[in-house]
């Protein structure tokens, strides 16, 4: 497909391994896992953004809803994208500020399902891993496409409930059931998990994000995001696709 072609002769073996390897380091060397997470994304949203419009990203306002800690506005600055992070958690935000962000980038307090933007304000809109931890991800991708202007790039990327990943911190147990795997590790660690099933973490599904895409009219491709190419043909696959996808992404245009 046109708009995956840029990036889909990037997307091979080498690339997923790299990016699978990172996730090790998520709690014991953030700046490695997060800083290779970011390098990666904007590789992606840019190539995305070159396929569909045949022209360069930079300079474009890139919004990114759930931008947690400041390695992606670093990242986007530095590809020459205008970048506005959004976060309804304030300890997040802190978390934005204190990271590298290198004086790229703003900041905006708000709830992705509230989106305080005009319409069709932005040129791009990005949401990574945040679907799955919000009761109502299909309104928080409405108020994406409502943000992004005609022509421009809506890509949400969320973690398939039933994928090995879906469970987050509690690991696989998330197979045994969402409630009964975070109080088992409420049990294990003395405390609830900070993804907790049924309040920051919910059960979406491949099959739910395909059917609110392909409803707004403006899908133009879907791919598993840490896959190699020749593995994408899984999204088409009705049951096989909630456990091997892992991680889906919707490519939008308004």
């Amino acid at each position: 497909m046109r708009p995956t072609r840029d990036f889909s002769r990037r997307a091979g073996l080498r690339r997923s391994v790299r990016l699978l390897s990172a996730f090790r380091f998520e709690q014991s060397d953030p700046a490695r896992f997060y800083g290779a997470l970011a390098a990666d994304t904007v590789d992606m949203v840019a190539e995305l953004w070159t396929g569909l419009n045949a022209t360069t990203s930079a300079g474009r306002t890139a919004l990114d809803v759930g931008g947690g800690p400041g390695y992606f506005a670093s990242a986007f600055t530095a590809a020459g994208m205008h970048y506005i992070g959004v976060e309804p958690d304030p300890g997040e935000i802190h978390a934005m500020h204190a990271g590298p962000t290198n004086g790229g980038g703003s900041f905006v307090r708000a709830s992705g399902t509230a989106l305080p933007f005009a319409d069709d304000s932005v040129d791009i809109c990005l949401s990574s891993n945040v679907a799955e931890h919000v009761r109502d991800p299909w309104l928080l991708g409405n108020e994406m496409l409502r943000v992004t202007r005609p022509g421009g790039l809506a890509v949400l990327s969320y973690t398939v409930w039933l994928g090995p990943f879906g469970g987050h911190e509690m690991g696989l147990t998330h197979y045994l059931g969402g409630a009964r795997a975070a109080d088992r590790y409420a049990r294990k660690h003395g405390h609830r998990p900070k993804n907790d099933y049924g309040s920051s973490l919910f059960a979406v599904s491949a099959a739910d994000g395909l059917r609110w895409a392909a409803s707004t009219g403006a899908l133009v491709a879907a791919f598993p995001r840490y896959h190699p190419r020749w593995a994408w043909w899984l999204t088409s696959v009705p049951g096989l696709r909630e456990f091997a996808v892992s991680n889906l992404v919707l490519v939008l245009q308004p």
